[in-house]
């Protein structure tokens, strides 16, 4: 039900996303990635149609760009098939395919709060990346919005989307930061960004 429901936005992805949550907030999301430096070998979680990617295989020596929808990699894929240091896969963040201790640097964009199971995403995350690997994770909140301001932006949301998916939530910085630590990981950086929409910033270290 996942991958039909984001499969069918392929083509309008990102404009969707700028009209939901606003440019500010995304160039403010982008601008926290872009501080990001030495990522090393990423994979990314629910890569959608590579709106992050462009910026984490700058700090990266190679991306695995990952979604659970076709028509999504398929779209990031033409998009990078000019950049050998990107490969997209299909995988589901809860169980992946990859080996332990894999990769030097798990990222999720606007995932975490759209999926079954976060703690199970965050396990995997810690059972794929090497010991001393880096959790990074953006991801839109109402948590810190006024409820005019939340009320807008469900009505852009159901505008643009549709429904949601069943288990979309909204995480606080101190509720993110406390699923993390249940993974197994140290909380290094956690901070709200946007003003009028938010997002939450977190990065987690495995020991």
């Amino acid at each position: 039900m996942q991958e039909q429901y984001w499969s069918k936005f392929a083509q309008t992805y990102d404009v969707n996303q700028t009209y939901a949550v606003g440019d500010d907030l995304l160039k403010a999301m982008t601008a926290v990635v872009d501080d990001l430096s030495e990522l090393g070998e990423v994979v990314e979680f629910g890569c959608g149609t590579g709106y992050f990617t462009k910026t984490i295989v700058q700090k990266a020596t190679t991306v695995v760009a990952t979604d659970l929808s076709d028509e999504l990699l398929e779209v990031t894929k033409a998009r990078f098939k000019d950049n050998p240091n990107i490969t997209t896969q299909k995988e589901n963040c809860m169980q992946t395919s990859f080996p332990a201790q894999r990769f030097d640097t798990v990222f999720m964009a606007n995932v975490i709060h759209i999926i079954e199971d976060p703690l199970k995403a965050l396990q995997e995350s810690h059972r794929i990346l090497k010991s001393g690997g880096t959790l990074v994770i953006v991801s839109f909140t109402n948590a810190g919005m006024t409820w005019l301001e939340t009320i807008k932006l469900a009505f852009r949301f159901l505008k643009t989307w549709g429904r949601p998916p069943r288990y979309a939530r909204s995480f606080s910085v101190d509720k993110l930061g406390s699923l993390l630590q249940t993974a197994g990981f140290t909380v290094d950086k956690a901070q709200l960004l946007g003003n009028t929409t938010k997002a939450v910033y977190i990065i987690g270290k495995k020991a």
